[in-house]
């Protein structure tokens, strides 16, 4: 295969470079149980796990495809599509539910143009509902990144979508 291939699935996807794959491969190539790894520092890597990553690394360390892809389909910290710079998660729990959280989801929803688990078509925004974010003492509660914000109203939605639409991408 070589080093840069260009994924099939649609004309939007970019080129994958696979030297990194490679690298990545190279340096757990020899550790027991190297799977796991290989697949997170790709995921580091990539910031998601292109298909064409996928099979380069089934192909490298000589596994089938189907155990790569079982791996991939049952941790939820990996990721088969391209994810937003900015993710936002909401908290849905009982705490925040009561406290208003589906308006701040729906208010999320109508802002960004996308539904749960969903990226903005700039890749700037990916938004994600979650069960809980172990602050409900902060009800209704979202996060962006590592950044926490509690008591939420659907202002502080506008706020938080205008900062991070003016922070740069890179």
């Amino acid at each position: 295969m070589s080093e840069v291939a260009a994924q099939q699935t649609t004309e939007q996807d970019p080129v994958i470079d696979l030297s990194l794959a490679d690298a990545i491969i190279d340096k757990y190539i020899d550790l027991p149980g190297n799977l796991m790894p290989v697949l997170q520092a790709a995921q580091d890597g990539y910031g998601y796990i292109p298909r064409i990553v996928a099979d380069h690394i089934a192909e490298r360390l000589n596994v089938y495809p189907s155990q790569i892809y079982g791996v991939l389909t049952f941790y939820a910290q990996f990721h088969l599509k391209p994810r937003g710079k900015f993710i936002i998660r909401v908290c849905v729990g009982t705490a925040c539910h009561v406290q208003g959280a589906p308006r701040i989801v729906e208010t999320f929803f109508d802002k960004l143009g996308i539904g749960h688990a969903e990226t903005t078509p700039d890749l700037r925004f990916t938004f994600e509902k979650v069960a809980c974010l172990g602050a409900c003492g902060m009800a209704p509660l979202a996060m962006v990144n590592d950044s926490t914000y509690g008591g939420m109203t659907v202002q502080k939605v506008d706020e938080i979508i205008t900062d991070y639409r003016q922070r740069p991408m890179k």
